[in-house]
């Protein structure tokens, strides 16, 4: 047998290709671009790549966005409000990102400024110019000999004086007021902002004739600006030109027709054209006008989910000097119910209760504005009105300040005095009140009656 072996020599090893130099060369730039990628990858803006399913990034909002905001809720009318975003937040969100624009201050102060007058009470009125004098300042660290800064800046410092409760620092901010405004002039003698806010200083400081002429310039130089309007109508209602004013608010008013302060001021002064009217047929259709402007007001308002009191308040008032005490007295309750705690709104209330004669009511409500309310004493004097409310806090009696609140003090111990009998006699009270009122405004003739009548009502119920 052969047993030799034939064919191919039988190897144990495993076959395949010989090692190809070239292949091993692109495995190792393979791995090294891999090493690259992998580091270049991050969210960080130092890596030019973005892992995958990251989610979409939002755009970063900048300070004119906000500050154009800011003037689309100007001019719609929303400058303040607590419950959602307003003209005076959008601006405060545009200076969080650029502090140091010293524009952008100014025209918060002046919002600020403006925002006061729809501000029910003393207190808060106080406040927002506190804000609006604050800002006011920081544009002036800003931009020293900025014009608009310093006419601005005389603004609010003139505002503040006008609701300050010291009579000194009153006069201290209209000294400095006119200096800001006068700084504001040399440094621009053609802003007519500077003239405007000039002009409205000076009628302050009763410089009638120079007021009325910086005013008048104002207009001359910005016909199609709100601001010179408003404050030329305010120095012609000064003078007892309330036709020619109304003519003013109302180029105003169509400038920024969503401005709620243009429409109570064009209201008052028909309100007040139909109280000094002799015929009885003029002065009922005068006050529908004032009515009319009124409740446009509240109907801005409305659309805009503002809840202020003051329009329903200036109806209120209105229907009460016409008579139609249910009218008035519905609107009274409808301000008190955007605002239950406040001291104002009871006293507007108490007045039309007064006028009606229905001095028990008056005595309730008037209480809250000369004593305080519990909140649960507001709460059922809410109840008793039918509001559907809940008072959220107690009432604050109203400082004896100025006198809007020695007229509800003087109501008050009127109507307590009214109430008076020999075996129900309320004087001791109605007399302790007449006495604050006496001491706060011995030079007021008007309050000086009210408490030297009652005072003659209270000795004959005391005679025996």
């Amino acid at each position: 047998m052969n047993r030799n072996l034939t064919g191919k020599k039988p190897t144990f090893a495993k076959s395949g290709p010989k090692s190809n130099i070239y292949r091993i060369l692109l495995w190792v730039v393979l791995i090294v671009a891999l090493g690259w990628f992998v580091t270049q990858v991050g969210i960080g803006p130092e890596h030019r790549f973005q892992p995958a399913f990251l989610p979409t990034p939002t755009p970063t909002r900048t300070a004119d966005s906000y500050l154009l905001e800011a003037d689309a809720y100007f001019n719609s009318g929303v400058v303040s409000d607590v419950d959602k975003i307003d003209a005076i937040e959008s601006y405060q969100r545009a200076l969080e990102l650029e502090p140091n624009n010293a524009q952008a201050w100014a025209e918060l102060s002046r919002l600020l400024s403006y925002s006061s007058s729809l501000l029910p009470t003393q207190g808060e009125k106080i406040e927002r110019m506190n804000q609006a004098r604050a800002a006011a300042e920081r544009a002036i660290e800003l931009a020293p000999d900025d014009s608009t800064a310093n006419a601005v800046q005389a603004l609010a410092l003139d505002w503040s004086a006008s609701v300050a409760l010291d009579p000194e620092q009153a006069g201290r901010w209209l000294v400095q007021a006119e200096q800001a405004a006068g700084k504001a002039f040399n440094e621009d003698p053609q802003n007519y902002l500077a003239l405007a806010y000039y002009a409205e200083v000076l009628l302050d400081q009763q410089k009638w004739s120079q007021a009325e002429q910086y005013a008048r310039t104002a207009v001359e130089l910005a016909p199609g600006v709100m601001d010179t309007h408003r404050v030329y109508a305010t120095v012609l209602e000064t003078f007892g030109q309330y036709r020619v004013a109304i003519e003013e608010y109302e180029k105003a008013a169509a400038i920024n027709p969503n401005l709620t302060l243009l429409y109570i001021n064009i209201g008052l002064n028909y309100r007040t054209l139909a109280a000094r009217s002799e015929n009885e047929d003029s002065a009922k259709l005068i006050y529908e006008q004032a009515l009319e402007y009124f409740s446009k007001a509240a109907q801005i308002n409305e659309a805009n989910g503002v809840l202020d009191p003051l329009p329903y308040i200036a109806i209120a008032k209105t229907y009460a000097q016409t008579g139609d005490f249910f009218a008035a007295s519905r609107n009274a309750q409808k301000a008190l119910s955007f605002n239950s705690t406040n001291p104002v709104t009871y006293g507007q209330l108490g007045d039309i209760y007064r006028r009606a004669r229905n001095y028990e009511s008056a005595v309730l409500v008037l209480e809250c504005v000369v004593n305080g309310c519990t909140q649960e004493r507001a709460q059922f004097i809410v109840d008793d009105l039918e509001l559907g409310i809940d008072v959220p806090g107690p009432v604050e009696k109203l400082p004896l300040t100025n006198e809007e609140a020695g007229w509800y003090y003087a109501m008050y111990g009127s109507a307590l005095a009214a109430l008076s009998r020999p075996n129900a006699n309320n004087c001791t009270e109605a007399l302790a009140v007449m006495d604050q009122v006496s001491a706060a405004f011995p030079g007021n003739s008007l309050l000086m009656g009210i408490v030297e009548e009652n005072q003659s009502i209270c000795r004959i119920i005391s005679e025996p």
